[in-house]
């Protein structure tokens, strides 16, 4: 089993998970198979996979048989495992963990493609609702504090399978990044009384020099202050903390505006790596004034290097406003 230790300088949690070294790693010089005859995730290889978690499948079909639409099963090298307690212990200034949690990969379609610019809305859709079944499933688990959905396209964003897939890491503390997204939105509600979020949705629309994207529910945007280049964020209207809320309408609009996006940053800058992740409350946190869902999708064209690592500031070489044109045809 993994362990979490956490940075007793700036509190930071990392997990060590020595089993993660065997994964497969040789994608970036696999030549593309469009049959997927030697991939574990196309149908027809459902046993190449650990056992199904839940699936989206055609009527009388059988679990862990062809017949699939949508398919979630366990990492086969998981960053975190569901089974065990937490053993929280200290020594001396050093606090750590077992590797508890839960690391699903989401398998998007049975087919052999690679990026959500080729599932039809339809196809994702699905995909966004089982994100959503499966967070409202997780926060059940007591030992669980927060869900990371996220996606990796190409092997510059950290990829080691092509078949289209997006996973999710469940952690039993919240990371520090969310933390700092929570508490920077918590005093800003503090000082103005009102949600960060919602009033940049609403300059952005009045400006419009840097919105992508705008739907009677959703708006794409590139952020003010991008750390990357083409950085693209989106947004609901309505103000909502959790994912989880999203009902099947929205998510058949926010299909169509993902499914743009990630259109127009392939056709922008010729297919990149990409990553993509949901921004959502953590589980012990009810609906709040101040947190506001969001999806950001960064593509991985210009990478961090010692000044970025070093500093925590980016360097980001196109402005959001040309990165908005651009995406918007304009």
């Amino acid at each position: 089993m993994s362990d979490i230790r956490k940075d007793p300088i700036v509190g930071r949690w990392v997990i060590v998970a020595e089993n993660r070294a065997a994964r497969p790693q040789d994608f970036e010089h696999a030549e593309r198979k469009a049959n997927g005859r030697d991939c574990p995730f196309c149908e027809g290889h459902e046993h190449h996979t650990p056992r199904e978690i839940v699936a989206v499948r055609e009527p009388n079909s059988m679990a862990n048989r062809t017949g699939w639409r949508v398919r979630v099963v366990p990492n086969m090298f998981p960053a975190l495992e569901s089974d065990g307690e937490l053993g929280r212990q200290s020594d001396g200034l050093y606090d750590m963990m077992h590797g508890v949690g839960a690391h699903e990969v989401i398998i998007e379609s049975p087919r052999h493609i690679s990026s959500t610019s080729e599932l039809s809305e339809a196809e994702l859709t699905e995909v966004l609702c089982i994100y959503r079944d499966r967070l409202i499933e997780l926060k059940k688990d007591h030992r669980l504090a927060y869900g990371m959905l996220f996606k990796n396209v190409g092997p510059g964003a950290g990829a080691s399978l092509e078949h289209i897939h997006s996973q999710l890491i469940a952690t039993p503390i919240v990371p520090i990044n969310v933390w700092e997204e929570m508490t920077g939105s918590l005093e800003f509600y503090n000082y103005r009384g009102k949600c960060i979020y919602c009033d940049i949705i609403r300059r952005e629309i009045e400006s419009k020099k840097r919105i992508v994207f705008e739907t009677s529910e959703f708006v794409a945007l590139c952020p003010f202050a991008s750390r990357f280049a083409f950085e693209t964020w989106i947004l609901p209207k309505t103000h909502c903390s959790r994912y989880e809320k999203i009902d099947s309408a929205a998510a058949s609009e926010l299909s169509g505006v993902l499914k743009g996006v990630i259109e127009s940053l392939e056709k922008i800058l010729e297919g990149p790596a990409y990553n993509y992740i949901i921004h959502t409350a953590p589980f012990d946190t009810d609906e709040v004034g101040h947190y506001h869902w969001h999806i950001e999708i960064m593509p991985r064209i210009n990478k961090a290097a010692g000044f970025e690592w070093g500093t925590g500031f980016y360097i980001n070489p196109v402005p959001p406003e040309a990165a908005a044109g651009a995406l918007r045809g304009t």
